[in-house]
């Protein structure tokens, strides 16, 4: 039995076409919507690539360009195929390619949904992206002499005061490493000296850091060094002092904002998902509808128009067997009782060698 049957007349067939002709033509936009979405978050990965780790974050972008072009060749041959089909002639050429484009149709209209729902899973991938990121752009904080890293100081420090941000996880990732080159280190001085011989791996640790970490609405001036040591401060407190630098981490800050991009990108490619199966649905009805027509041989008459000929379980056994099947045509039966096909031939039971004794000729004696 047909899973959710429709009839149509003359006059709904031509409205449908009618109608798909345009929602394809639509759709041909949405696929540059795609492709535009895609484009923009490869951009906007890209701007920070130096903060982020090397791995799978350009899947998402890379994948919704592609399905936005793809869109759009889809649906611009829909368009064609719907236009033709208002017309009962026309339709025939178009009969046997039909079935294939709307299966065609059908996975892409799921790599949508893939990509939806990968702009929602992709948090992960980017918070360990960007951690390891951050981790090595602020170890090379410090290089600004060095080829390949100079630029990074500059980077960090802009990405702090855009983000309102302060190291890696907060601002106590700055006491953990070196930020101060060598170059810029008074290396008679006692205090230094005693700080590089201290540490075992003679880096110039201190409890501070950079200006970039400055909150412009403290009401005093900024604090970046001593931080954690109220004495070396008049009316300092460094547990209540929050005004004084950022205390969100950059990984935090990043993350917030390409989630909040990501949502939005991810319902918007979901609505398009929504719109194109609605799509994909009117094209099986019209498809199923001309197929009828034809059979019946009248223009005019009603015709039956459906998603599946048969139920679901029906269809899937159906499906399932012919996977199954797939390979097996040149496989050798081996069911009891049955030889070789190439050696299962009836053969006469005489021949040169067996034909009866009767049956010789003999030669007339004269």
């Amino acid at each position: 039995m047909a899973v959710l049957k429709v009839k149509f007349t003359r006059t709904k067939r031509d409205k449908l076409a009618q109608i798909l002709w345009i929602l394809n033509w639509v759709s041909v936009i949405t696929g540059v919507i795609l492709f535009s979405l895609g484009l923009f978050l490869k951009i906007e990965i890209k701007k920070r690539s130096e903060m982020m780790a090397k791995g799978e974050i350009n899947s998402v972008p890379n994948m919704l360009i592609s399905v936005g072009v793809i869109a759009c060749i889809i649906n611009f041959l829909g368009g064609k195929i719907c236009y033709d089909c208002s017309d009962t002639n026309k339709f025939s050429r178009w009969r046997l390619v039909l079935l294939p484009y709307i299966v065609c149709t059908f996975c892409f209209t799921f790599c949508i949904l893939v990509g939806a729902v990968m702009c929602y899973t992709m948090r992960n991938e980017l918070e360990e992206s960007l951690y390891l990121g951050l981790r090595d752009a602020i170890k090379f904080y410090k290089d600004t002499d060095i080829p390949g890293r100079c630029f990074l100081k500059k980077t960090i420090d802009l990405l702090q005061i855009g983000f309102q941000c302060c190291g890696n996880n907060g601002f106590r990732d700055w006491f953990e490493i070196q930020w101060i080159s060598v170059r810029y280190l008074n290396m008679v001085s006692t205090e230094v000296l005693d700080r590089l011989k201290s540490n075992v791996d003679g880096k110039f640790l201190v409890d501070g850091v950079p200006f970039s970490c400055c909150n412009p609405n403290s009401p005093r001036p900024c604090i970046q060094y001593h931080l954690t040591n109220n004495s070396a401060h008049y009316n300092y407190d460094f547990m209540m002092e929050e005004l004084n630098i950022w205390m969100k981490g950059c990984r935090q800050a990043l993350l917030d904002y390409y989630t909040d991009i990501m949502r939005s990108i991810g319902l918007t490619v979901l609505i398009i998902w929504l719109f194109e199966l609605c799509v994909l649905i009117g094209v099986r009805y019209l498809q199923t509808a001309m197929k009828t027509v034809l059979l019946l041989g009248d223009p005019e008459c009603e015709s039956d128009g459906w998603l599946l000929e048969n139920s679901f379980v029906e269809t899937a056994k159906y499906n399932f067997n012919i996977i199954k099947n797939l390979g097996k045509a040149n496989q050798i039966s081996t069911i009891s009782e049955m030889n070789d096909p190439n050696m299962d031939v009836q053969t006469a039971n005489y021949g040169p060698d067996n034909v009866p004794s009767k049956s010789i000729p003999t030669a007339s004696q004269t």
